[in-house]
């Protein structure tokens, strides 16, 4: 009986026994009975909207909370790293292209390369290195870049149904 343990205290009506009486032994129902009649008294019964209502006070409170604590770990942020002034969200910049530095896995289509983009990353929960690759298509109009070369890729307005990148430079060719 794993279940079972000896009860620790006597229990208001065992007062007759003495302390050298062997002790009972409680199961897991009755350890649990006897935690349940020792609670507080029941809370009054409420209205589905009252429950709902105490619901929304609770998520408010604890929005409330993360929010003063992200703000507490971006000013102890900004005093570590020494920047004077908060930094609002980074915002898109228009006519500013991204680039990209990948290794062009094919080259069979006329004026366009595969190209493979890896990165690794660092995973938020377990810290880890997390390493993904990502394929486009971009456009290369000479036909300049083969199989196994690092090329730099620069963003453009679509091209094609897949092709959204331009070929902007072959850093290092294959041998």
């Amino acid at each position: 009986m794993a279940d079972e343990i000896i009860e620790q205290t006597p229990a208001p009506g065992d007062q007759a026994a003495g302390a050298g009486a062997p002790r009972k032994r409680l199961t897991r129902a009755e350890r649990r009975a006897r935690a349940l009649a020792t609670r507080a008294a029941p809370r009054p019964p409420r209205s589905p909207e009252q429950r709902q209502a105490e619901r929304d006070a609770e998520r408010t409170r604890k929005a409330q909370l993360r929010r003063t604590e992200r703000q507490r770990a971006r000013t102890a942020a900004q005093a570590a790293t020494g920047a004077a002034t908060a930094t609002a969200p980074r915002e898109r910049v228009p006519g500013v292209q991204k680039t990209r530095q990948g290794v062009v896995v094919s080259d069979r289509a006329d004026k366009t390369i595969t190209v493979r983009i890896d990165t690794a990353r660092r995973h938020r929960r377990y810290e880890r290195i997390v390493r993904t690759s990502q394929t486009l298509h971009a456009h290369d109009e000479r036909n300049d870049a083969h199989v196994g070369d690092t090329v730099v890729v620069r963003e453009s307005r679509p091209l094609s149904r897949t092709k959204r990148w331009r070929l902007v430079d072959v850093i290092e060719r294959a041998r």
